[in-house]
């Protein structure tokens, strides 16, 4: 985190009347911020379905054509942990038990992700300097210039076309290069800080490493052979990776949203008026996608409130909108996911001139 870049902290009104209500509403309701006994149904439903998919495909092994269906369903279904079960416990908001919350973070080490790399470069840089070139990693897309600050390269002109690979490939580029890359660089992005990397960690990483590899690659192999199991990754990873990808973009990559130039390290607005301003909603009213994505279609509330359970969201949704109409703040939500997608490809098109 960079402490030298600082929010206005003077007449904060908005974020006092805000956060007072926020409050107001769970004393009022007699509800815990973090989640609640359907957080652990879903957990539960997620995971079977995990064991469940790979045991069919790994064991069973159906007929070539189910198979393609089932490891589509497979690289949704990972998402879906990532999405449910590791971000809330990732943010400390799945339980208000931290140990517990500790340990489910871990399922992204489970995916074949480090959840220590991920809260340095999404709780940490993400949350605080969102939409920030040179703070928010999450916005460093390699081959692509999403940021009016970024360097506008020969390729970015065609980033409209090949854009779906970029995304498809990420969560297996992430997994098997990226993390390494940060590991031997002890750097996010292209930061040039190095970070803290204790010793406990750098064996998590490893053990958590050999584990997933055995998981996914030795196991398949010795049992189904080498040619299926390339295929089936390939085709789960494209899955998953589309999956985390769009559903990131579509929340600060649209037109919408701000992507600010920041002069003399400083912000002019306050802190939760910057997260309103760089974050945008869709189709809050699909419960479907909702429960799939783990309430990131209300991305503006959780970036306004992280340490609060998605289960929330649709309510807390209510009393941000009223502070923003009595604050005349721009409120940014799309209907639709394929209108938010619609306004990703147009940015995507502007930031290619």
């Amino acid at each position: 985190m960079n402490p030298t870049i600082k929010f206005n902290n003077v007449n904060t009104l908005f974020s006092k009347s805000l956060k007072q209500k926020t409050n107001e509403y769970f004393k009022k309701t007699l509800q815990k911020k973090t989640g609640n006994r359907r957080m652990f149904i879903k957990a539960s439903v997620l995971l079977g379905t995990f064991v469940a998919l790979y045991t069919v495909l790994v064991f069973v092994q159906p007929h070539w054509a189910i198979s393609i269906v089932l490891c589509m369903l497979f690289g949704v279904n990972l998402a879906a942990i990532g999405f449910n079960i590791m971000h809330d416990a990732g943010h400390n908001s799945f339980s208000d038990n931290k140990r517990l919350n500790t340990i489910l973070s871990y399922s992204l080490n489970l995916l074949g992700g480090n959840i220590y790399f991920w809260k340095l470069k999404h709780n940490i840089a993400h949350h605080t300097y969102t939409n920030i070139d040179g703070e928010d990693h999450d916005i460093e897309v390699k081959f692509m210039r999403i940021h009016h600050d970024q360097q506008l390269k020969k390729h970015h002109r065609y980033q409209r076309f090949y854009f779906p690979l970029l995304y498809g490939i990420s969560y297996l580029a992430w997994i098997f290069y990226q993390d390494y890359e940060k590991y031997f660089r002890q750097r996010m992005g292209d930061s040039k800080a190095q970070f803290d990397f204790p010793m406990r960690e750098r064996i998590i990483f490893w053990t958590s490493k050999v584990i997933h590899f055995g998981l996914f690659i030795v196991l398949p192999v010795v049992v189904v052979g080498w040619l299926p199991t390339l295929l089936g990754l390939l085709i789960a990873g494209a899955v998953c990776g589309m999956s985390l990808a769009t559903v990131f973009q579509l929340a600060h990559v649209v037109e919408e949203t701000e992507f600010k130039t920041i002069n003399e390290a400083k912000v002019e607005e306050e802190w939760m008026i910057h997260q309103i301003q760089s974050t945008a909603n869709f189709a809050t009213k699909s419960k479907v996608l909702t429960w799939i994505l783990g309430g990131l279609n209300f991305q503006v509330e959780h970036h306004l409130f992280p340490k609060i359970c998605h289960v929330h969201y649709p309510a807390i949704n209510r009393i941000v909108r009223q502070t923003c109409e009595e604050y005349n703040i721009k409120y940014n939500e799309f209907a639709s996911f394929w209108g938010a997608f619609r306004s990703h490809v147009q940015v995507i098109h502007a930031m290619s001139r």
